[in-house]
């Protein structure tokens, strides 16, 4: 190799390898410290894009399961709601029976007045029972109710009709107030009233014991839609991270290989930039 003073080719070799050594050594440095094995530059595109599709359906998911977590938590409402209806029907019955015995006015009276309360109380529970704002039991529930003012809970990844739950269709629960179920009448003031009220408390009950039914169905359905979701969360996370996560092992152990390499680059600069002094040497001779 000939000898030069203005250009040392082996040093500017050696500072070249010097310099790619201690890139490399900063991307096994980044990926040790975030755990991400997609963090350095020299990254394939098609894994990064690959990695972001499978976060982004993850969290959009994950998403979902809090929505489906909602309409659980909506239902339970509407069904205490329900509950508490059934109550007092319950109670209007036992009235209403107490009604059709051999009593005087005076008693028919004081069960009315019981049995005003319980129809004030019925349609409170009916106006107010709501979740965030949203009324469950005046209607809103409902088949009839407009489009626009449904209530569907999103389930899936788009906006398809297959991911998508719409629990005015599932519940179907109507205004359950004594107006709607045909209550407003119901009176103790004769026997044959009595009997009458009787047969309609009778029915009005068992219209409320067919939307808890429906509310106990559509209940499984978002246990189960919700368990699917988990399960789908899981495997997408899981597929993210045989992508994107560093192997640590494999990292730490590039890591002590870079810093040889950057070491031995250095001295090797080190020991290139002495090559011209051999002219030194030729000049004292």
């Amino acid at each position: 190799m000939p000898l030069r003073i203005f250009n040392n080719l082996s040093s500017t070799v050696a500072q070249n390898r010097l310099s790619i050594n201690n890139d490399n050594l900063g991307l096994v440095i980044g990926r040790i410290a975030s755990g991400n094995r997609l963090s350095g530059k020299d990254v394939n595109s098609a894994e990064r894009s690959v990695s972001e599709l499978l976060r982004s359906d993850a969290r959009t998911l994950r998403q979902a399961t809090k929505n489906l977590n909602d309409g659980i938590s909506l239902i339970n409402v509407a069904e205490g709601g329900l509950n508490e209806q059934t109550s007092i029907l319950t109670r209007l019955r036992e009235v209403l029976s107490v009604a059709g015995g051999a009593i005087d006015q005076n008693t028919r009276g004081t069960l009315q007045l019981e049995i005003n309360t319980l129809k004030d109380e019925f349609n409170r529970i009916a106006t107010g029972t709501d979740f965030i704002g949203l009324k469950l039991l005046d209607g809103t529930l409902g088949r009839s109710v407009t489009t626009s003012k449904q209530i569907t809970i999103s389930t899936g990844l788009n906006s398809d009709e297959e991911s998508q739950l719409n629990l005015n269709k599932l519940v179907d629960i109507e205004s359950t107030d004594t107006s709607s179920l045909g209550l407003d009448g119901i009176s103790t003031s004769s026997f044959e009233k009595s009997v009458d009220s009787l047969a309609q408390v009778e029915a009005a009950q068992e219209t409320i014991l067919g939307y808890r039914a429906s509310i106990g169905a559509t209940q499984n359905r978002l246990v189960r839609a919700l368990a699917t979701l988990n399960v789908s969360v899981e495997n997408l996370y899981a597929a993210n991270s045989v992508i994107s996560d560093a192997d640590i092992a494999e990292e730490v152990a590039n890591l002590t290989k870079q810093q040889l390499l950057v070491q031995s680059s250095a001295a090797m600069v080190g020991q290139a930039n002495l090559i011209p002094e051999g002219v030194l040497l030729l000049l004292q001779q």
